[in-house]
């Protein structure tokens, strides 16, 4: 089968951890009988450089023609780039946020499971990781805080700053029947997460993720509080199966998630639309202090690219194969800095590319 791919490798450490995934895709092709065309545009801060923007409008154009889109990172550090100093339209994340309102990528899945040969790098108690997890986080994309109106003003000699919380029930809607129908192919159990004990946004959610519920018998829906969840996905992460929530929250929980995965570099995630087209990238950041080096972690984005070809091609064979090399490849030791666990024998330390090099040798 033919498909377009394009790539976005952003900034900071984005070119090499999107090149790996890009070598691992290759030899998917290879022993699949696929072929997989690339293309490279640039985004956040390395196109803010290039055209003045983090984001132009041919990129967009250029993303829309593809099959699927797989980025690495954007963004730089705050207080040491001049890209910060831009408004903040203008600045490498507001293209993220705008890609994603143009391509209409309202669902964002971020799975967090923790690997038991890096149970030792998970923060929990042993008694908690030893039990592993696998989570999927259900996040919605497009609307909610980062979306709404804002404005920063002074009033009576202060300055004050709004931002509107804003959620239309079709969009709460589509991101509950999306859940429902993850959970359905997973252990058949939801979690909604709101504040719907303070917020009105909350409690429509909680109403209309009710109401999808009812359509969805065989499937087990409990609602939690995003402070109590919070704290339950460190003391036993293993209770939750999917867990869907509004765009701030998800945002805040799943980062939460990578830590007690045992490093963000294992955090793959996947932002979808209605029909079968997502761009998926790392859940990480562009780590502009190791940005050029060789020792970032590939694993996220090669894990990414597993969910492109599950999810934008359904080549569920490829996908599967992709994370059995991941697996195969933890098992034998090989490690990349982020994961290395002190004291411990029969490990090896790899570079980026090394990384790369081995998962795409396991592909069978």
């Amino acid at each position: 089968m033919n498909f377009k791919i394009v790539t976005i490798p952003g900034d900071g450490i984005g070119p090499e951890i999107v090149r790996e995934a890009q070598k691992v895709l290759e030899k998917v092709a290879t022993v699949y009988g696929h072929k997989f065309c690339f293309e490279k545009v640039l985004m956040g801060g390395c196109s803010i450089d290039a055209y003045g923007e983090p984001l132009t409008d041919e990129t967009i154009e250029t993303c829309k023609s593809a099959d699927a889109v797989l980025m690495g990172s954007i963004g730089g550090k705050v207080g040491q780039s001049s890209w910060y100093e831009l408004p903040p339209e203008k600045r490498p994340e507001a293209g993220l946020l705008k890609l994603r309102k143009s391509l209409g990528l309202f669902c964002n899945l971020r799975p967090a499971h923790l690997y038991p040969e890096l149970k030792k790098a998970c923060p929990l108690r042993e008694s908690i990781a030893d039990q592993g997890f696998d989570v999927m986080m259900v996040r919605e994309l497009t609307g909610g805080l980062y979306f709404g109106t804002r404005k920063t003003e002074v009033v009576d000699g202060e300055e004050v700053a709004t931002d509107t919380l804003v959620y239309h029930d079709y969009e709460i809607r589509r991101i509950a029947e999306k859940a429902f129908e993850i959970a359905s192919k997973r252990q058949c159990h939801v979690t909604s997460v709101d504040k719907a004990n303070v917020l009105d946004s909350s409690r429509l959610w909680r109403k209309i993720v009710t109401e999808v519920g009812k359509a969805h018998p065989d499937i087990a829906l409990d609602h939690a509080l995003v402070d109590s969840t919070a704290m339950q996905l460190v003391r036993n992460p293993g209770q939750f199966d999917v867990v869907v929530t509004e765009n701030m929250f998800g945002d805040i929980l799943s980062d939460e998630m990578a830590e007690i995965a045992g490093s963000l570099g294992m955090l793959p995630s996947a932002s979808l639309r209605e029909d079968s087209f997502g761009l998926y990238e790392p859940s990480g950041g562009s780590a502009p202090d190791i940005a050029g080096l060789n020792v970032a972690n590939p694993l996220a984005t090669i894990l990414s690219a597993a969910m492109l070809l599950r999810y934008s091609f359904n080549l569920s064979k490829e996908a599967d194969a992709v994370e059995a090399a991941v697996a195969e490849t933890l098992t034998a030791g090989l490690r990349t800095a982020d994961i290395m666990e002190d004291g411990v024998s029969g490990l090896t330390r790899l570079s980026t590319s090394e990384m790369g090099d081995q998962v795409a040798a396991r592909i069978r």
